[in-house]
This record gives structure tokens, sequence and C-alpha cells, in this order.
């Protein structure tokens, strides 16, 4: 923004106003505190063990569909808590870019929307996944006897997926929300549904495998889900994000050989639920 000021001459001197920062609305914060307001309430209640996936998928109380839809809007919460604070670049971008057009709430709620579907989809198939694992080891006695496999390969997965080359890609789309926008910006609220299943699609290519950690340990998790929100917020946003990103490779790979090893003791403990 361009002023002027007038000096004791009485001359007009152009004055450039210093650039306000962008204003991220109030509500996306108050989401998040909500969210994992409710989630310490869950865990602390017990309700938490009621919505894992384990015991929706196992319990036989309900069909798979319903303990689909059931484990889909404890999901929500989910995003809200662990993907949004490492979207707030681009969510307080759009809303400043946003805020010029017709109806910016509107392109606000379509943009978190678009967001919200790519993570919904992510979370309906690994939900289904996880139901075919279970019947799996059900029907493979080996896998049943030996539960660290599994724990112990999601964690490997998620340490590996650290070092490659997509999680780099879509690391640096989610790094700089102004390149991101400069392509890809239009009005209207249909755009911003694109934008945003753009964003949560770059998103969920960089964070997916710890993701599916949540799995692993379950929905609710607290200390998990603080861990790992944690670290996807300072790969985007930290000052050495990018060193960050192997470290917790090299980490995640170590937790694996341990819970695939059984030692120490109380480490495939981690993965209980």
């Amino acid at each position: 923004m361009i002023g002027t000021r007038t000096t004791a001459g009485g001359e007009g001197v152009a004055q450039v106003a210093t650039p306000r920062r962008p204003r991220l609305p109030v509500a996306i914060p108050i989401a998040i505190a909500v969210a994992w307001g409710l989630t310490f309430a869950a865990q602390l209640s017990g309700w938490s063990v009621l919505l894992h996936h384990d015991t929706l998928i196992e319990s036989g109380a309900i069909p798979l569909w319903l303990a689909l839809i059931v484990f889909l809007v404890a999901w929500q919460s989910m995003i809200v808590a662990m993907m949004l604070p490492s979207s707030m670049p681009m969510i307080r971008l759009f809303a400043v870019t946003s805020g010029r057009q017709e109806g910016p709430g509107e392109a606000m709620a379509a943009f978190l929307g678009g967001y919200a579907v790519v993570w919904t989809l992510f979370a309906g198939v690994s939900f289904l996944g996880d139901a075919g694992l279970h019947h799996l080891v059900d029907r493979t006695p080996w896998l049943a006897q030996h539960p660290q496999v599994i724990g112990g390969g999601v964690l490997a997965l998620a340490g590996l997926f650290q070092f490659t080359d997509l999680k780099e890609r879509c690391l640096t789309e989610c790094r700089h929300p102004g390149a991101f926008l400069l392509t890809r910006y239009r009005r209207g609220t249909a755009a911003a549904f694109r934008i945003g299943r753009a964003h949560g699609l770059f998103c969920l290519g960089c964070c997916w495998a710890l993701m599916l950690l949540m799995f692993a340990v379950g929905v609710a998790h607290l200390w998990w889900m603080a861990a790992l929100t944690a670290l996807m917020v300072y790969e985007k946003v930290g000052r050495n994000g990018r060193r960050a990103t192997p470290v917790a490779g090299v980490l995640l790979l170590a937790l694996s050989a341990a819970v695939f090893l059984q030692f120490p003791a109380w480490v495939p403990h981690l993965l209980a639920h």
C-alpha cells in the first residue's frame, strides 16, 4: 500500500506501508484446539477405544459399511488436529487472496472441503485395507503369532519413504504456498475446491506413510498424534525441515528394527492400542 506524509516544509513524500501479515481465519485455530480437546477427552475417558479401527472391524457389533462411516466421522477430527496445522501457511495465504473476491467465506469452505475430501478418501481406502489385513491375519496363524511383523513393517515403510523423491517433491509444493497459488488460483467456489483438492494431494503425497502409522497405533492415540503432527509441521515450515526429514527416517527405521527384534522389551508396546 502506498500513502503520503507531509514534511515540515509542506511537501508530500511517498511512503510505502509495511505489508500486513496475512490473517488466518479465527475459526481455523479454534477448530484445531477443539479437535485436540476432543481427542484428549476421548483418550482420558476411554471412548477412543470404541472408535479404534480394530475395535470397529473385529467387534462384529455393526456391519462393515457402518463401521466405515463411524470411522470416517471420527477421522475428520484427525484431519483438523493433525493436518491443518501443517497447512497453516497455505490456508493463511489463500484467505488473503480469496478475500478480494465475492463470498470469501464460501471460497474458504470450498478450499477446506477439497482438502478434506482427499484425506477422507485416503482414510476410507486405508480402513478397508486394514479390514483385509485383519482377515489375512485371521487366516494365517503365523502372522497372528508374530504381530510385530505388521507393526515393524509399517514403521519401516514410513522410514524408507522419508528418503524418496516423491516425498521431497510434494514437500517442496507445500513449503512454497505462494508459488503453488500463483499458477492455480482462480475465483469462485468451484475453483477453490479444486485448489484445496490439489493442495490435499500434495499434502497426502508427503505425509501418507506417516499417517499410516496411526493405523498401527490406533486413532486418537494422543502421544503418537502429537509426535507425528510436530514432525509434519516442522518438515513443511521449520527452518531445518529438509534436514529433519532424513533424520526422522533414520529414527523410524531404527524403531522398526527394534520392533522386529522385540528389543528392548518395552518397544513393541509403543504400538499397542
